[in-house]
């Protein structure tokens, strides 16, 4: 197998457990989609990694992984704590659900024209995506508006110009 490919196998590996957390919240399966976004987050920290130790890494890849991270971090959580939670205090939470997934877009294509080596700008949605999936996985120890407090919250940090230290 060409190695070129091995990262990329493991992007598109993030993108199947983002789709697959999202077949899990259309059946109700909260915890599973829940999982599912936590284990994208173990693929989308492996792609980079292994890219850069194979000396593959490209655009293609860098452009593959924010398309998959969208859907994993981005639109995968937010329609599961829009639907395991936030939905029950109305379809007004919706939009907060939306409001997520497009500050994640923002996020993510900022990032990716910024080329910044050193630091962040603004929480990643790999952050963001995860501990929100993880809040879900919480629900029944937190009250009902947390969610969306956190959603906006969350959002908020995604597009701020707040510097995060890269580790």
């Amino acid at each position: 197998m060409n190695k070129r490919l091995i990262p990329n196998i493991i992007t598109l590996t993030n993108l199947v457990l983002g789709i697959v957390s999202l077949c899990y919240t259309m059946e109700g399966k909260y915890n599973e989609a829940a999982i599912s976004i936590l284990f994208a987050m173990v693929m989308d920290g492996l792609d980079g990694r292994l890219a850069r130790r194979l000396e593959v890494a490209s655009d293609f890849g860098k452009e593959l992984d924010s398309l998959s991270d969208l859907v994993s971090f981005g639109v995968a959580p937010a329609i599961l704590s829009y639907a395991a939670v936030m939905s029950k205090l109305g379809n007004w939470t919706l939009l907060l659900a939306i409001v997520f997934a497009l500050c994640g877009a923002i996020r993510l294509a900022r990032f990716n024209v910024l080329n910044i080596n050193n630091y962040f700008v603004g929480i990643p949605i790999t952050f963001a995506g995860p501990l929100l999936a993880i809040f879900v996985l919480l629900s029944n120890k937190l009250p009902l508006y947390f969610y969306p407090v956190l959603t906006m919250l969350l959002s908020f940090l995604m597009v701020s110009k707040l510097k995060v230290p890269k580790y």
